[in-house]
């Protein structure tokens, strides 16, 4: 009896970690596709050079451009601009897509900078 209800116990904490596990994967999508997804999604992308990033109270914004295509997006930051915006090559945004306001909202960015490292040879 008691072996049974180890068993049953085991498969309840998988099934409970599998499921939460799920939930907080985030998919990279497109531009197009994250617009189309009710989910919470990663949009990586390059910054919008015509969309100047403006800084609202606790609201940043900016542009994001789909390198692929060119498609562009208006997204809301919940927070402030991150330290390294400017110097940014990607720019991963992860939240949600609202049709009602054509704008991502997003609850986290990352900034991902050209290496310092990047193009030097290791000496020998």
């Amino acid at each position: 009896m008691r072996k049974i209800f180890l068993i049953v116990l085991l498969v309840g904490f998988v099934a409970y970690a599998g499921f939460n596990l799920a939930e907080s994967v985030t998919p990279y999508v497109s531009i197009a596709e994250a617009r189309a997804s009710s989910n919470s999604v990663q949009v990586k992308g390059l910054l919008d050079k015509t969309f100047q990033p403006v800084q609202s109270g606790d609201k940043f914004n900016f542009s994001l451009q789909d390198e692929q295509t060119g498609e562009t997006m208006r997204v809301i930051f919940d927070g402030m601009k991150p330290d390294q915006f400017d110097e940014a090559y990607h720019i991963v945004a992860i939240g949600k897509y609202a049709a009602a306001d054509e704008t991502f909202h997003a609850k986290k960015l990352l900034i991902k900078c050209p290496s310092k490292y990047e193009g030097q040879k290791p000496q020998v």
